[in-house]
Parts: structure tokens; sequence; C-alpha cells
């Protein structure tokens, strides 16, 4: 069965009148024939239908035993940690997502978890920084927003050797391109804001686990927690869910031509896009994913922030937000916006520049994108021109 044909099929329509589309159960509580019996639900934060179609298909999606879905991604990260406790160590990609090094570091290494950072795209390092106070290796591949590549198989040998879990944070692929329990993988999360939304219209989160064991765990803490996704942003979950291999099969068409459109150019130093096959790991992400994904980043050659502000000020089509994966082509600065909150030396020395640029690839015309960086990067060939000309006077 192909990916559009299993997506589209599980999702259910309903028993009850038939509709197609999944029914929005805007309720905060359910009548009980008695105290105790129930139709499957009591109260909203514990379970409520339209949330579990989307837990449902999203375990369905990552061949997982559970899905549990959660108000942002960030939610979903904080639940998983939660299974740690204070003397516990994470290993974790240093190349990591802004929001998780905030909360890692800010919330709990205070409560006593210790937070160890490596470079995991060389097995050696993992092997190395690992620990016996080391309870959950903790991966993006591809992270956000240098586009490492990390080997997940190997990783999770190193995980259940050192009786471990090993987490992925599947935003960027979605379980479209990727599947790490397949892999071997203990934990997926998704900020499913990205691409399973995928029209930048809710905020939500996702954990599927491999076992059910663990998958409990996660929705007690859900429950105990109170983090839970609203029925509302559930069902806009699964509406984008439901064109999510169409939409995915543009992205990374359009980004792999925009990645072999930038290389090309004079203004930019380096280009990191898994579909390049000078990118370290390309042969990795050949193996594990089918496909490369939507976003790209990029380093000018002219490494400041005044550069980088002039590129990102300058573009039609690609508007300057946070966020990724939405239908409409995005663009950010890492070091200004998403990373803001990570100290430059941590940022810089895990590749995050000043003059270090992410494209959030969206699915209009290919021509269009393109022409609207050429003249982009015109402008800031243009500055760097005058600021010449300045100085020589």
């Amino acid at each position: 069965m192909s990916n559009a044909t299993e997506v589209l099929h599980s999702i259910p329509f309903d028993p009850l009148t038939g509709a197609i589309s999944v029914p929005i159960y805007q309720t905060s509580t359910f009548v009980q024939d008695a105290p105790g019996e129930n139709k499957g639900y009591d109260y909203a934060r514990t379970g409520n239908p339209t949330r579990s179609a989307l837990e449902q298909l999203i375990a369905k999606l990552e061949n997982g035993s559970t899905g549990i879905a959660f108000g942002s991604g960030l939610a979903a990260i904080d639940a998983v940690v939660k299974l740690l406790s204070s003397g516990d160590e994470i290993l974790a990609v240093d190349d990591i997502y802004g929001g998780a090094f905030r909360l890692f570091t800010h919330v709990y290494e205070k409560l006593g978890i210790k937070v160890n950072y490596t470079d995991t795209t060389r097995i050696e390092n993992v092997v190395d920084a690992i620990t016996p106070a080391t309870k959950l290796i903790w991966i993006e591949t591809p992270t956000n927003p240098t586009l490492k590549i990390s080997d997940i198989k190997a990783i999770a040998a190193i995980a259940k050797a050192n009786n471990c879990l090993l987490c992925v944070d599947n935003t960027f692929a979605s379980p479209i391109l990727q599947q790490p329990l397949e892999l071997g993988a203990d934990l997926v999360v998704h900020s499913a804001t990205k691409y399973l939304g995928g029209h930048s219209d809710s905020i939500a989160g996702l954990v599927v686990a491999k076992e059910q064991v663990i998958g409990d765990k996660i929705k007690f803490i859900q429950n105990a927690s109170g983090a839970i996704l609203s029925p509302f942003d559930s069902w806009l979950i699964i509406r984008g869910i439901e064109t999510l291999p169409l939409r995915i099969k543009q992205h990374c068409a359009n980004a792999q031509a925009i990645a072999e459109f930038l290389i090309e150019q004079p203004e930019v130093e380096s280009v990191y896009y898994p579909g390049l096959v000078s990118h370290f790991n390309h042969e990795i992400a050949k193996k594990q994913s089918k496909g490369f994904g939507g976003i790209i980043s990029f380093s000018l050659k002219e490494d400041t922030i005044e550069a980088a502000k002039t590129f990102v000020t300058s573009t039609q089509y690609f508007k300057l937000a946070e966020s990724l994966g939405g239908v409409k082509s995005l663009l950010c600065h890492p070091a200004t916006m998403t990373h803001k909150s990570t100290p430059a030396d941590v940022r810089q020395a895990a590749g995050v520049r000043d003059g270090l640029i992410r494209l959030s690839v969206g699915i209009e015309e290919v021509e269009d994108l393109i022409q609207d960086l050429k003249q982009a990067l015109e402008k800031v060939a243009l500055s760097q021109k005058s600021k010449v000309q300045v100085a020589a006077v």
C-alpha cells in the first residue's frame, strides 16, 4: 500500500453517523450510565474522541503502539523528559532546537537532570559521551537548523546496549519520509505544528511510543500534567495529515532544486541540505529516509548578522517568520530568532553562525521561489559593495 493510500484510509469515518470527516467533540465532560460506567470517556483532559482519532492515526503512521497528543511540540518534549528522575542524564545532539535547549538547560538541569551535548553524526562521539547515568539519548535528524544527519539504527543499538531510551525528533522528516521506531528508536516526537498540520494554523505536539509500557507512562503524564491538545486542533492536524504525502512530495522537489541553485551562488558560503551529494552523511540520509525534506539552511559568505538581516528582509515570497513546514515558504535567521536563547558560543560551536539562514520551502512554483532568492542575494551583494566603496573613501 502506498503512503498516500495508507494515510487516507487510516483516518476513520464516524461509525455513529457515517461522517467522512472526523467529528469535533467539543465537550469538557461525558454523561455516565452509572458511577464508573461510561462509553469510553469520562473527562476531556483524560480522553476525547477527536484527540483519540489523531493519537491512533499517528501511532499507525509511525508503526508504534501508542500515540499521545499535546498542546505544543515543547509540551510533547516535556512529557518525555518527565520519564526521568533527578540524577539521570540526557545525551543530546549538539545542534538542537533552541526551545528544547531552553527546556533542558533552564528547567530540567536545575531539577537535577544533567544534559550532555555532542555531535551525534559521528557514532564514536555517542560512544564516548554516554555514561552509566545516561537514561535518554535525544536526537534530531535532520537537525534544526544545520540539517545534520545521525544514523538512527546505529545509535539505537548503542542505546539498547547501555540500557537507555532513544528518542528521535522526527518533525523535519515526518513519518512519510522516515520512521525511527522501525530503525530501533523507543520514542518519536513531532511538533505537529509543522508538516503534520501543514498550514501554519495550529500549535500541537505528538509523542509515539514503540512499546505499550512506555506509551502508558507518557499517557499518564499527559493526564497528570494536563498539556492536552484541544478537539479543534486535533481535527486540524488530522485534516493536515490527509494531504501530507502530496505536500511532502512537493516540498522535497522544490527544496532539492533550490539547494542546487544556492550552491552555485557567489554570495553563499555553504549549503546544508541532505539531498546534496556533498552533504556529510548524505548516504545515511538515503539509507534511512525516503526523501530529504523541505528545509534548507545556508551561510552567507559575509558571515554577519547585518548581511543576514539584509537578506531575510528582502524576500517577497519567503516570509520572515518563526516556524516551518507550512504550504507557504518561510525563512528565518536562527541566531536572532529560533536560537536567540542559546548562548552565542554554544550555537556557533554547533554551526549556527551569524550569517546562517534557514528556509522552509513551501509548495509554490519553484521558479518563482528561486527568482525571489536570487534578487535577495543581489541585494546582499550590493550592500557589501557599497560598504567596500565607503571604506575606500
